[in-house]
């Protein structure tokens, strides 16, 4: 049932239109004694996902009990980046979730439809595993926060994925990445219908029909003045939310060109990205827009690791971002990648697959660390005086020196490509 609808192009909803719509929804769903919220964590801080779990805690006061961040495989979130997202929300309702212990498996989907769906590439089943919360909390109802964006591994990112994999456990989170990367990011990415949302929507349909899950879904862009505008807001307990949001941030966040890019240069907020786990988005939301022999630079002025998690970490600069065919004979090879598809299905994802060079600038790393997993290395500080994020306009910029480049100042924001590559 849709509880909510308001969203186009042309939309900018403000926090009194978000608490409208919030206020209209909760009305229509009724009285709620425990209420769990799962908003993303603050790599996700532009979805407005904090504002919306303040506006839901100032509704529902002491009966919103919990709040659980779907940190998927990521850190826990600090006091200073709740308080930054999410104000004066009391910070002892926050819980953690840690996606290797705190899961519970809910049922199993079938390996003969993981075959399917995998055009005959892989033929595991797949675990629908979330967190136990959800489960023994006793909640009547269960706020799903989060924004819908142009994603490497779901296609769009948001709706089941927030609980399958955002409080996931291991096998759902590992196997449902590597199923994505086998069957081809770029045949993903920007699609709402796609072999990885078919699992999840089947897990949906067959094991977490009976938890009280709403979703509250945002559709987030730049404007015209340079700064984000909430282009729509849409709430509801099944996939028309999601579908209807999907639809809209293809318009608002897709960004189709006339011409491949032969040199891209992208900015990542310190605040927001300090690894390539999460930097890559550079190169998951550029790739289809880049010319065979093209050049991409990331700035990262905070980048200090590659993976989040210490293991997963390990695993990156042990292999190294090598593509597709040669991660898939590691895998083969080597129990540690077998054991953790989704650190295998992330190395796929960071790769270009020989098509563009990829040259990362880092704050905190070395060039011996950027090289070992086989980035170009940079000077952060030189690099940013060359392309200065301060001067630089979100498109095409020509240099002084009369270079002409494309500019991207948050790459979690979009998705571009060449228009003969998206077909």
């Amino acid at each position: 049932m849709l509880f909510y609808s308001r969203g186009s192009e042309n939309d900018a909803l403000n926090e009194e239109d978000l608490k409208n719509g919030l206020t209209e929804a909760f009305k229509k769903v009724g009285k709620k004694n425990k209420v769990l919220a799962i908003p993303p964590d603050f790599s996700r801080f532009h979805s407005h996902a904090g504002v919306l779990t303040r506006l839901a805690w100032q509704y529902y006061k002491e009966n919103l009990t919990d709040i659980l961040p779907a940190l998927g495989t990521h850190k826990a979130m600090t006091d200073q980046e709740i308080s930054a997202m999410f104000g004066n929300v009391p910070q002892n309702l926050f819980r953690v979730h840690d996606w290797r212990r705190d899961v519970t498996t809910l049922g199993e989907v079938p390996s003969d439809f993981i075959y399917q769906q995998s055009e005959g590439k892989l033929d595991f089943a797949w675990k629908a595993q979330v967190n136990k919360l959800l489960v023994e909390g006793n909640f009547d109802l269960i706020l799903s926060i989060g924004q819908v964006v142009p994603h490497e591994v779901i296609g769009m990112a948001n709706y089941n994925k927030n609980i399958l994999v955002g409080t996931g456990g291991p096998e759902g989170i590992n196997k449902s990445h590597f199923i994505g990367a086998v069957y081809g990011m770029e045949r993903i990415m920007g699609r709402a219908d796609n072999p990885v949302r078919r699992v999840y929507n089947y897990a949906t349909d067959h094991f977490i029909k009976h938890l009280p899950i709403i979703y509250v879904l945002t559709v987030v862009s730049g404007g015209a003045d340079g700064k984000l505008k909430i282009r729509g807001l849409y709430i509801g307990d099944d996939i028309e939310c999601f579908n209807l949001a999907a639809s809209l941030s293809l318009k608002v966040n897709f960004h189709m060109l006339e011409e491949p890019l032969k040199k891209v240069v992208v900015y990542l907020d310190p605040s927001e990205f300090k690894s390539t786990w999460l930097g890559n988005k550079s190169i998951y939301r550029t790739r289809m827009a880049l010319a065979d022999g093209g050049e991409l630079i990331v700035i990262a002025p905070a980048l200090k690791e590659f993976g989040e998690d210490k293991q997963i970490d390990a695993l990156i600069r042990k292999y190294g971002y090598v593509g597709t065919q040669k991660v898939l004979e590691l895998v083969k090879e080597n129990e540690d990648l077998k054991k953790n598809l989704g650190a295998a299905a992330h190395l796929i994802h960071g790769s270009s697959e020989g098509r563009f060079s990829i040259t990362y600038c880092p704050g905190n790393l070395s060039r011996q660390e950027i090289e070992s997993v086989n980035f170009r290395y940079a000077d952060v500080t030189e690099m940013k005086a060359r392309y200065s994020p301060e001067k630089l306009s979100d498109g095409f910029n020509t240099m002084p020196n009369g270079e002409r480049i494309f500019y991207i100042s948050n790459p979690a924001l979009g998705l571009w490509a060449y228009k003969d590559r998206f077909k």
